[in-house]
């Protein structure tokens, strides 16, 4: 169930864990949001976009999550409670800000909510983004479950207004996008003009110019802010503890890891032998609630992911405080208890809780494994690739035949987004890119690999990212190889949205996060205005896109290629097929072609099948999006296509 406006206090819905936090946020009479699309973060934005309305609620996907930060903080500036939102990848992009943020401090209720990845599940790492919170000295907040998404993101408001200060607010992919039962809170009546107040003296926060400086002063100023939320944190009702008066072990745990570890002490039946407490308040921790809690237990195991953030600083508190509660045994990530990468689950967790209280987890019974085991041949194997009619891929082919033809050794610079799987998967880009880091490095490295001719490089140097990346990241790099004369080919895939995380707008396109229309910011001009030869192309025609790059990379200087053609499941091509392909029998000679199987063994689009009956290739049309660029590609023709007819 979506969240919608229909939707009345007290009512209990099923939301995803990213709705309740957008629901808390609205119960907290949020006025202003702002982010950037990364999975698992993206649907706090998208809901909150449901429930704009001029002149009570903004919301805008920004150019990248710095910009988010910044146009939330001016409205709390003025006065208003505002909210960014990015994965934790976004939080390196937005701690230059955040750090000055910190130190000036906020009026307006403000929160940052960042959304980790343990696992990597849809990421390229899985950073921590809390030490960002110890390191910027602000609090850090953890919810456990739906319910206290959305109670907590509310409250983090009132903390925020309460020490003048952004709070950050974690949640992780499994809370994010799960599902739970959610009773709802009152929206409260949005009222309240924006004034921005600055004519008083810099040591007046509520009416002087709000800056991060003189630095001491304003360092001294945030650490009291910082042991007022401490103090308000001993009293949280969202820290709490289960289990018995003096556990022979104590379970230390926040976030998603609280239900891994109830499910884990449920499993092993130690319910009077294990106690779990769980705090929702764990940067900075509330020093006298550990030690009331420490005093009870000799053992301590800190269940977290992914690294020992919260470990570490309860062992340090311990260790302040052993004079008072005596030595105490942890185990956790350091001493191997628990993995330091990837995800936790209840049976990790039950291991652990298992060896260290001499309980063997119970056994999976043998005929369910052998029932799991034989369910398993059936699975077919899945590769990580593009999708049919993805115009990534016929980007890498050109690029490919491009760089084969030129026989110089050059190389793609990557960069992230869908187009990254181009660095590994041989089904998806051929092993064409060669590097792969942030978003905008790809333009960033090449623009450094573009000046070491003078050292005796001289293989081509290209770089490569993706529409809504350029306006994130890449811009600066460009700039930078203008300015440096660096030989680079840079390549654009203008897919036409922000296509790996949903579709959400960017300002290449004539809509904005709330459905209104906005002006088109476009690439090509932007381009152009640095003095930089532009060529506009289509990824799917292959000789046109061959011979373009060719030449590019005989030029010298920077060169800019945009491959424009939308993604095959946006709104405008799903289900809809621009050509119908079929492979000719006839022409198609199979292993004997001397081809190798190009189509379905180097190619490889989901939508070409190998029938190894027949010993022919052919077209799956279901699978199929009728993109008809396959049909270039075969040597001896025998894939065909012809316009499909017209609805």
């Amino acid at each position: 169930m979506a969240l919608d406006r229909e939707q009345k206090e007290g009512a209990e819905v099923l939301l995803m864990g990213n709705e309740a936090i957008a629901r808390g946020a609205l119960e907290a009479g949020v006025r202003v949001a702002a982010g950037y699309p990364g999975t698992p973060s993206s649907e706090i934005i998208e809901t909150l976009s449901r429930f704009s309305e001029a002149g009570k609620l903004y919301v805008e996907w920004s150019t990248n999550e710095k910009v988010a930060m910044e146009v939330a903080a001016a409205a709390s500036f003025a006065g208003l409670r505002s909210l960014c939102v990015m994965k934790q990848n976004g939080v390196n992009v937005a701690s230059d800000f955040l750090l000055h943020l910190a130190g000036s401090g906020t009026r307006g209720g403000m929160i940052l909510v960042t959304c980790d990845d343990p696992g990597a599940l849809s990421s390229v790492n899985e950073g921590e983004s809390r030490h960002f919170a110890r390191l910027m000295e602000i609090p850090l907040i953890e919810p456990a479950d739906f319910q206290e998404a959305k109670e907590m993101t509310r409250w983090a408001f009132d903390l925020s207004e309460q020490i003048r200060n952004v709070v950050m607010v974690r949640s992780v992919t499994r809370m994010s996008h799960a599902s739970g039962n959610i009773v709802l809170g009152t929206l409260p009546a949005l009222k309240g003009k924006a004034e921005f107040l600055c004519d008083g003296p810099v040591s007046d926060p509520e009416r002087g110019p709000v800056i991060s400086a003189p630095v001491i002063a304003k360092h001294r100023l945030q650490q009291e802010k910082l042991r007022k939320a401490t103090a308000l944190f001993e009293e949280s009702p969202f820290n709490a503890y289960s289990g018995p008066e003096k556990p022979e072990l104590l379970i230390i745990t926040s976030s998603a890891c609280t239900l891994y570890s109830r499910e884990a002490v449920s499993l092993l039946r130690a319910e009077g032998r294990a106690g779990i407490l769980k705090l929702g308040t764990t940067w900075p921790l509330p020093p006298a609630l550990l030690k009331r809690h420490l005093r009870r237990t000799q053992k301590v195991l800190i269940v977290e992911e992914v690294l020992p953030f919260l470990e570490d600083q309860v062992k340090i508190l311990a260790a302040e405080q052993a004079r008072e509660i005596g030595i105490k045994t942890f185990y956790g990530k350091n001493d191997g208890a628990l993995p330091t990468v990837g995800e936790l689950n209840p049976d990790l967790v039950a291991a652990a809780v298992g060896r260290i209280l001499g309980i063997d987890p119970p056994a999976i019974p043998a005929e369910y494994g052998d029932k799991l085991r034989r369910l398993t041949e059936f699975l077919p194997k899945r590769d990580q690739t593009f999708c049919p009619g993805c115009p990534h891929r016929a980007s890498y082919w050109g690029i490919r035949e491009a760089l084969q033809r030129d026989n110089r050794g050059g190389f793609v610079c990557g960069d992230i987004g869908c187009y990254a799987m181009a660095v590994l998967f041989q089904a998806a880009g051929f092993h064409t890119a060669k590097t792969l880091h942030a978003m905008g490095s790809g333009a960033g490295i090449a623009s450094g690999f573009g000046k070491l001719g003078p050292f005796g490089m001289t293989q081509p140097v290209l770089a490569v990212c993706g529409d809504s990346t350029f306006y994130h990241a890449a811009i600066p790099a460009l700039i930078n190889a203008v300015h440096q004369r660096a030989d680079i080919t840079f390549i654009v895939l203008d897919n036409s949205g922000t296509a790996m995380t949903g579709f959400q707008s960017h300002p290449g396109l004539d809509v904005n996060a709330m459905g209104e229309a906005a002006p088109m910011v476009d690439i090509a001009a932007l381009c152009g205005a640095m003095g930089v030869p532009v060529t506009i192309g289509d990824p799917f025609e292959l000789i046109e896109t061959r011979e373009t790059l060719n030449r590019l990379l005989e030029e010298p200087g920077v060169k800019v290629l945009i491959l424009k053609q939308s993604c095959a499941l946006s709104p405008e091509k799903k289900g809809k097929k621009r050509f119908l392909v079929r492979v000719d029998d006839t022409l198609c000679r199979g292993e004997a072609c001397g081809c190798n199987r190009l189509c379905t063994r180097i190619f490889r689009c989901p939508g070409l099948l190998w029938n190894r009956e027949r010993k022919r290739a052919e077209i799956d049309e279901v699978i199929c999006a009728g993109c008809g660029f396959c049909a270039g590609i075969c040597p001896a023709g025998a894939i065909r296509s012809e316009e499909a007819a017209k609805p």
